[in-house]
Order: structure tokens, then C-alpha cells, then sequence
């Protein structure tokens, strides 16, 4: 029997907390799959000789799939009842097969209009930061449950 992990709720989160790293494992598998499961049929996601050609030493990773990472991040450390209200992303260092992307994030701002919380987020592989910005997630109202 599976168990729904726990939602943070707006009262326990404070500003400041940091958010426990993920680790993802950047396989070809992953860059390909996921470019073609967003419809992003670009040739520098799914040909290496292609994406050489037009300059990249490899593949890499598409924004949009970046942008879901950073969704799953978030919504991982929230819990299911947590909304995703704005994603607000930029792009750097490439993600290309073989690396590794490692999300962290701190609790910057909270809002009690809406009980929204705003999370800077920042995803690093071995060339530098690949993604950084904020989300803003709304979370229910109660007390601390741990």
C-alpha cells in the first residue's frame, strides 16, 4: 500500500528554509525522451552529429523539460495539494547526457494574500548553472504537521 506524502502547509514554511537538493541523472534516454514527449522534435535534442554540426559537443536538454524539472522539484518538496502558480525561468549552461543536474532551493518570500510562497530555485550540472529563477506556489492553510 502506497501513502500520499505530506502537504507542507503555508504556517510551517518560513523564509529561509532550504529545500533538500534533488539528483538527476542526465542519460541520453532522458534528454530524447523527454524532447519528444514535449513534441520538441529540434535535432540538437535527439542527434549528436546534428548538434555537433550546429555547435554543442552533444544533445541536450530542451526548456521545456527543464521547466518540468523544476516543477517536480518544487511540487516534490510541497506535497500534492500545493498549486504551481507562475514558473519563472532562465536557461545557462546546456544539459548534456552524462552529467548530472543537481536542484537546490530556499524559501525567499511568503504572501499571506493567497497563501503563495515564492521559492528561488537553482539546477547546476559539471559547466556551471543550467537553470535558475522562482516558483510561486500556493499551499493550504494549517498548522505545522511534523
Amino acid at each position: 500500500m502506497t501513502t500520499t506524502p505530506p502537504t507542507r502547509t503555508y504556517d510551517e514554511v518560513r523564509v529561509g528554509d532550504v529545500l533538500p537538493d534533488l539528483v538527476i541523472p542526465l542519460t541520453r534516454t532522458l534528454i530524447v525522451a523527454t524532447a519528444l514527449a514535449s513534441r520538441d522534435y529540434q535535432d540538437v535534442h535527439h542527434d549528436p552529429e546534428l548538434a555537433r554540426q550546429r555547435g554543442s559537443k552533444d544533445i541536450f536538454m530542451n526548456i521545456l523539460t527543464s521547466n518540468g524539472l523544476v516543477d517536480r522539484y518544487v511540487t516534490g518538496w510541497a506535497g500534492p495539494a500545493a498549486a504551481v502558480k507562475a514558473i519563472r525561468i532562465r536557461l545557462g549552461a546546456p544539459n548534456h547526457p552524462g552529467d548530472t543536474l543537481v536542484l537546490s532551493g530556499e524559501v525567499t518570500a511568503k504572501s499571506d494574500d493567497g497563501r503563495c510562497v515564492d521559492i528561488a530555485v537553482t539546477g547546476t550540472n559539471s559547466l556551471g548553472a543550467h537553470v535558475t529563477g522562482t516558483v510561486s506556489v500556493r499551499l493550504p492553510q494549517g498548522v505545522a504537521s511534523r
